[in-house]
């Protein structure tokens, strides 16, 4: 499979302090095949300094392929992540968070089943290869794997992390879905419906995971978690 450029598309909210951070690491990856990159950066109405911290970066690192959008109310991250998928102009996409909790290095582990021809949509799980992993807290893993297990039910499929964030995904496929959940029901809603696409390839490849606590800036909690159990049943059914 020939790629020519990968959207990197990242929701952000009040991560002005920490954005630098992650396109540093976005920038400093050299993808295989001299795939390009486009970055795109929806603001979920930011009340810190996220939107003058991008502009201040896109300036000094003027050579970078930096698309910012910005909500105009606080939505959630599903409806940012609507946003950046109808904008991305890449073959590819993948969705990273702006916080630190995944690593850009391994983008190339992603796009290698791609590469070789092998899958539409990769994966990254937490739960499968030896690359580290943060220990935090016992209920949000069983919490997870509950989930995907669900998930797995519904589906027929067979993967260990529906939650993940790593989620790359052919882009002409993923733009011809109707998505409509706002927050953090993106992930079952989007995994029940490519489930449902005759014929697609689905790959799964281990990742690493720098989990963040609450005091870190975690956004997830127990109520995103109800509201998954109801889209699984909502669009696997």
């Amino acid at each position: 499979m020939n790629i020519n450029k990968l959207s990197i598309i990242i929701p952000a909210y009040n991560e002005g302090s920490t954005i630098h951070l992650i396109l540093d690491k976005i920038k400093n990856v050299t993808l295989i095949n001299n795939i390009k990159k486009e970055i795109i950066i929806v603001d979920d109405c930011s009340t810190d300094n996220t939107a003058s911290a991008i502009a201040d970066y896109h300036k000094e690192n003027a050579v970078l392929d930096i698309v910012y959008l910005k909500q105009p109310f606080n939505k959630g991250k599903g409806a940012c992540l609507h946003i950046g998928i109808a904008k991305a102009t890449g073959e590819y996409l993948i969705i990273q968070d702006a916080d630190l909790e995944y690593d850009p290095d391994e983008y190339n582990d992603m796009l290698k089943p791609v590469c070789k021809g092998f899958a539409d949509i990769v994966y990254g799980s937490r739960f499968m290869g030896s690359n580290p992993h943060r220990i935090l807290f016992f209920w949000h893993t069983i919490g997870n794997k509950f989930l995907t297990f669900l998930s797995n039910m519904l589906s027929n499929l067979n993967l260990t992390d529906m939650e993940t964030c790593y989620k790359l995904f052919n882009t002409q496929i993923i733009q011809s879905l109707v998505l409509k959940e706002q927050r953090f029901g993106f992930e079952p809603e989007v995994t029940m419906k490519i489930a449902k696409i005759p014929r697609i390839r689905i790959y799964e490849v281990g990742i690493s995971y720098y989990g963040r606590t609450y005091e870190d800036g975690k956004k997830i909690g127990w109520k995103d978690g109800f509201r998954a159990i109801y889209c699984i049943f909502k669009y696997g059914l």
